[in-house]
């Protein structure tokens, strides 16, 4: 965790995603959405037979009991997230839905629970782009995975940005630009880490030998490394609108927002 105690900022904000199969998402959704509401959290819970997605915000005690609810269950035992603190909580309601992907690209055959593109961490990321190329001497591409408007607000100097206006345009993209990246070490990243890792593993599918995912996306690099190599702050989808690499908003709150769906 970053920046100032949660006594200076009393609201706990949680990011998790885990690819992993679902079979009972309507008494599963019930069940997180009762354990949220009892305990006064706002956010966003999304469920799919992939996996679920989440961002939660609270008191701090609050999130962590429902955490322990959550990772009660085998499935989730371990998950990895990340926190942030802030002033106010950064959702006006609360959402616990069924949907068809947790992360929506429209390609069925990339099934992240079975095979994981290998990752990349904040710190040899770093590095790497510090020397100008990965381990073995290849030069490293970065490939932006967001929508335009959220690569606005700040990205990786250098990095590919192919104007998205969806997620379901990647798959599109790809197919016209993979002669640009075969002989490169590509990095795909993205927010919090859910759709980098479905990018690297359908570039992986399309014959691409040198791919791999920034693990915990840019919040985790935020969190590791700070600002290094990355220009602006970062888009999340609540009233906090954008992180600074402290992960403090760095301009004043927008209008209401929930997890990109």
């Amino acid at each position: 965790m970053s920046g100032r105690s949660l006594m200076a900022d009393p609201i706990l904000n949680i990011a998790a995603y885990r690819f992993v199969t679902l079979t009972d998402l309507p008494t599963l959704r019930e069940q997180l959405r009762d354990a949220a509401v009892a305990r006064g959290l706002k956010g966003t819970v999304l469920l799919a037979n992939e996996g679920i997605n989440l961002s939660l915000a609270g008191d701090p005690a609050a999130v962590r009991a429902w955490l322990t609810v959550l990772t009660a269950d085998t499935r989730f035992a371990g998950i990895e997230v990340k926190e942030s603190v802030s002033a106010a909580p950064p959702f006006r309601r609360l959402k616990v839905k069924i949907k068809r992907e947790i992360i929506r690209m429209d390609h069925p055959t990339i099934r992240p629970e079975g095979e994981r593109a290998p990752a990349v961490d904040a710190r040899t990321l770093a590095r790497w782009l510090d020397a100008g190329h990965d381990d073995a001497g290849r030069p490293v591409t970065l490939l932006d995975t967001r929508n335009a408007f959220e690569v606005d607000h700040g990205a990786f100097e250098g990095a590919i940005d192919w104007r998205l206006t969806k997620f379901t345009e990647f798959p599109q993209q790809l197919t016209g630009h993979l002669n640009a990246l075969r002989d490169t070490t590509v990095v795909s990243y993205c927010t919090g880490g859910i759709r980098c890792e479905k990018a690297a593993l359908l570039m992986r599918e399309q014959g691409l030998a040198h791919v791999y995912q920034l693990d915990g996306g840019i919040l985790k690099y935020f969190e590791a490394v700070g600002q290094a190599h990355y220009q602006g702050g970062c888009f999340v989808f609540d009233e906090r609108a954008v992180l600074d690499a402290d992960l403090k908003p760095d301009f004043k709150p927008g209008p209401a927002g929930h997890l990109s769906e």
